[in-house]
């Protein structure tokens, strides 16, 4: 068993996500966050988690990717990953919703609940209310804000999937992967602008483009092996001095892509003490960020709460679900993702 420090950073990044929604689920600006001041209003707690999320994404999805017989294979792992803990929440959401339901109608007659089950188990045609549901909270209606990256996310997927027919020549997936980096990278820079009102199958230009460079980055530093770099403390500390560089003088947008791959994924793989055992309990990241939205909503619901309060009682609470969803779900799931290739054998 390798030990580092994924599953860690995974719930870091998730919970980071949590307590960014608090402040515009508990009627504040975004702009309060002390990160945002600190940073030239250049960075959020969501940003860093969000992208954390997709660097580290691209780096194991690209190992799954070279260690899968088929894509068939790598496809069905990656379906039991998330779609266990997204059906569950999404009856989850959409039974319990009763207790929170203000609309005209009876709750079961209410079409909504059939499309929001529907709409958003298909990951890119999203329905984010129920009518009568949350109407009066102060961010209104949305039950779940955070699925919306799920489709981001297997998008990257079936991008990276092209890979598989050439993943047997490394040479060569390090230059494709290269390439397709420096296009995404550079269009970022310099065309981010343009692309903001174009959109396809509901997902939104410049957060493909933005989420997905981080993804590819991350996929392009496995094919290159950065675990096997031997100067990667000096790549840190460069990569550190450009990121403080960057925020001072106020080109972070044009390095983040660069910079932030490299930090994270060294820190991944750099064992460290308590927090590289941190996976032993179980990997809570996809719970706490699926069950985080609707925790807050409900607390704000009930108890009106200020957004200190919302970001303690609901990260607490959303760590307690991470885990339930993990040992109660999606481990459960997970333990079929080698079944394929166990029948293949025996065939």
């Amino acid at each position: 068993m390798r030990v580092n420090n994924f599953d860690f950073l995974r719930s870091l990044f998730a919970l980071l996500v949590v307590i960014a929604h608090c402040y515009p689920l508990s009627g504040n600006d975004v702009s309060s966050q002390w990160i945002f001041e600190i940073t030239n209003k250049q960075i959020e707690l969501s940003n860093i988690g969000l992208n954390g999320f997709f660097i580290i994404s691209g780096y194991l999805i690209f190992q799954s990717l070279v260690h899968s017989e088929n894509l068939i294979e790598f496809y069905f792992k990656r379906i039991l990953r998330l779609f266990p803990a997204l059906v569950a929440i999404l009856f989850l959401t959409t039974f319990l919703g009763y207790f929170v339901y203000d609309g005209p109608s009876l709750y079961f007659y209410n079409r909504d609940i059939y499309t929001y089950f529907l709409r958003n188990i298909s990951i890119f045609n999203l329905q984010y209310g129920i009518k009568g549901i949350f109407e009066h909270n102060p961010y209104p209606s949305a039950i779940n804000g955070s699925l919306w990256t799920i489709a981001y996310e297997v998008t990257m997927y079936i991008f990276i999937s092209g890979l598989f027919w050439f993943r047997k020549n490394t040479k060569l997936v390090q230059i494709l992967i290269f390439i397709c980096f420096g296009l995404m990278f550079i269009i970022y820079v310099f065309l981010s602008d343009k692309i903001k009102s174009y959109s396809l199958f509901d997902l939104q230009g410049s957060h493909l483009l933005n989420l997905g460079t981080f993804f590819v980055c991350g996929s392009l530093l496995a094919s290159l092996k950065i675990e096997h770099f031997k100067n990667k403390k000096y790549l840190f500390l460069i990569a550190c001095l450009i990121l403080i560089l960057s925020i001072y003088f106020q080109f972070y947008n044009q390095v983040k892509h660069i910079v932030l791959p490299i930090l994270i994924l060294i820190i991944a793989l750099e064992p460290l003490l308590i927090i590289s055992s941190f996976g032993k309990i179980g990997d809570p990241s996809y719970g706490i960020y699926i069950y985080g939205f609707p925790i807050q909503q409900t607390l704000i619901y009930y108890f009106r709460m200020n957004t200190l309060w919302l970001i303690i009682t609901s990260v607490i609470i959303s760590i307690f679900c991470g885990y339930i969803s993990w040992h109660m779900i999606e481990k459960f799931f997970l333990k079929y993702k080698d079944s394929l290739k166990l029948r293949a054998m025996l065939c």
